[in-house]
C-alpha cells in the first residue's frame, strides 16, 4: 500500500473522531405555514419540523393556549386557540447539543360579521336622486376587502379597499343614482367580501338585509291641470245656470207686464169712457 493511501485513511479516521455528527450540526428547523392569519378569537394549526436525524427535544414557545395534536421526534403538530391579538412564537429543536429555531408571526383578522345598508330617502319621485350607503364596522385588515352594492343581482357599484393595518376599523361605501320607476320592483343589498387567500385564509363574505325603494311618479302638475279644468267647468256651469235663472226672471217680468196690460185693456173695454 502506498504511503499516500495510508495518509488518506488516517485523515478520514481523525475527521470522524474529531467531528462526530458533523451532518447534525447543519440541521434546519422549519415551520408551516410560514405566515398565519387567525380570525379574532379563533384557532390555528402549526407544524414544526427538522431535518435533524435524532433531535433530543423540540417544541413551540408561545404565550397562547396550545395543545399538541401529534408528537414525533422530527415533527410536531400544535393547535393554538383563543387568539385575540397579534403575537409571535418560535418552533425549536435541540440536535447534538445545539439549538435551532424558526420564528412565526401570527396576525389576527376581523372578518365582516355585520353589513349595514341604508337608503336615503326610502321614498323618492322618478328622476330624483337617492343615495345608497353601506357600512361594514369592525373589520381588519382592509386589504382584500371588497364592498359591492347590488340591485337584485345587478352590480351597481363595487369598491376594493387597501391598507394593512390590523386594528379593526369601519369601511363605508356610498353611491348616488337617479330613481327609476322599475327600482320599485327590485331589492337593494350590500355584500362585503374579504379575500385573504394570499395569507392562507379562506374567502369570508357577509350580506346585508335587503331593502326596498318606493318610487312614485310626480303628480303635482297633473293635479294642477285637473284643478284648472274643474274650475273652468264649474265657471261655465255656473254661468249657464245664472243665465238661465236671469232669463227665467226676465220672462216672468215680461209675462207679468203683458198680463197687466191685457187686464187693463179688458177693464177699459167693459167700462167705456164718459163723454165730457
Amino acid at each position: 500500500m502506498s504511503p499516500f493511501c495510508c495518509w488518506g485513511l488516517c485523515v478520514a479516521f481523525l475527521t470522524l473522531l474529531c467531528c462526530p455528527g458533523s451532518d447534525e450540526e447543519a440541521f434546519e428547523v422549519r415551520v408551516s405555514p410560514e405566515q398565519l392569519m387567525v380570525k379574532s378569537g379563533g384557532s390555528g394549526v402549526i407544524n414544526c419540523s427538522t431535518n435533524c436525524t435524532h433531535p433530543s427535544k423540540g417544541g413551540l414557545e408561545t404565550s397562547l393556549d396550545t395543545i399538541v395534536l401529534q408528537d414525533y421526534p422530527q415533527w410536531k403538530l400544535f393547535m393554538i386557540f383563543n387568539v385575540s391579538q397579534n403575537s409571535s412564537m418560535r418552533c425549536y429543536f435541540w440536535c447534538s447539543g445545539k439549538l435551532g429555531s424558526k420564528r412565526l408571526n401570527i396576525g389576527v383578522f376581523y372578518p365582516p360579521k355585520q353589513v349595514l345598508l341604508k337608503l336615503q330617502p326610502t321614498r323618492v319621485a322618478v328622476g330624483s336622486p337617492f343615495t345608497i350607503e353601506c357600512r361594514v364596522p369592525s373589520v381588519a385588515p382592509l386589504e382584500g376587502l371588497t364592498v359591492t352594492l347590488l340591485r337584485s343581482t345587478e352590480v351597481l357599484h363595487s369598491q376594493t379597499f387597501e391598507g394593512t393595518a390590523l386594528s379593526p376599523q369601519e369601511a363605508m361605501v356610498t353611491y348616488s343614482a337617479e330613481a327609476q320607476l322599475e327600482d320599485s320592483s327590485h331589492n337593494f343589498s350590500c355584500q362585503a367580501k374579504m379575500d385573504l387567500r394570499s395569507r392562507g385564509v379562506k374567502v369570508v363574505d357577509s350580506v346585508s338585509d335587503s331593502q326596498a325603494l318606493e318610487v312614485f311618479e310626480p303628480v303635482q302638475d297633473n293635479w294642477m291641470v285637473i284643478i284648472v279644468v274643474v274650475s273652468v267647468l264649474l265657471f261655465l256651469v255656473t254661468s249657464v245656470l245664472l243665465c238661465f235663472v236671469f232669463g227665467q226672471q226676465g220672462n216672468h217680468r215680461r209675462r207679468g207686464i203683458h198680463e197687466v196690460q191685457a187686464a187693463w185693456m179688458r177693464l177699459r173695454g167693459t167700462h167705456p169712457a164718459q163723454p165730457a
